[in-house]
């Protein structure tokens, strides 16, 4: 029969197991407390914890540089493919957040002014390359 224990629980002193964190905790005494978190916690015998830490070790040991190489691997897919969304947003125009542009961007109306001017000095050298 398994008693399951939840997280900051007071316990009898022994080993307890939970397997969503994959975690051993020994208590010392009686009316020790379980520590807080998901998860619940089974008591298992001593030597069952004697014969399990090292296997959570193993695990530990063997993927943890595996969750490297996959998150390393990931990251230079991205890099190679990367999304369109990234590029859109460094190419995207240069309004200020929160800003209020009622009467157009900065320079739009300076552009207006000067087209009569443009169109005029465009003319003029027109008509000298002609002559």
């Amino acid at each position: 029969m398994t008693t399951s224990y939840r997280g900051n629980e007071s316990v009898q002193s022994g080993y307890y197991l939970n397997l969503s964190r994959l975690a051993i905790e020994p208590v010392a005494e009686n009316g020790g407390r379980l520590p807080a978190g998901p998860g619940s916690w089974t008591r298992i015998p001593t030597l069952a914890a004697i014969l399990a830490t090292p296997i959570v070790g193993l695990a530990f040991l063997m993927f943890l540089p595996m969750i490297g190489f996959v998150l390393c691997a990931k990251a230079i897919a991205v890099k190679l493919t990367g999304p369109a969304t990234e590029l859109a947003a460094s190419v995207s125009p240069g309004m200020a957040t929160g800003a209020a542009y009622m009467t157009g961007k900065e320079g739009e109306e300076a552009q207006k002014e000067a087209a009569p001017e443009v169109e005029k000095l465009a003319k003029e050298i027109e008509e000298k390359r002609k002559a």
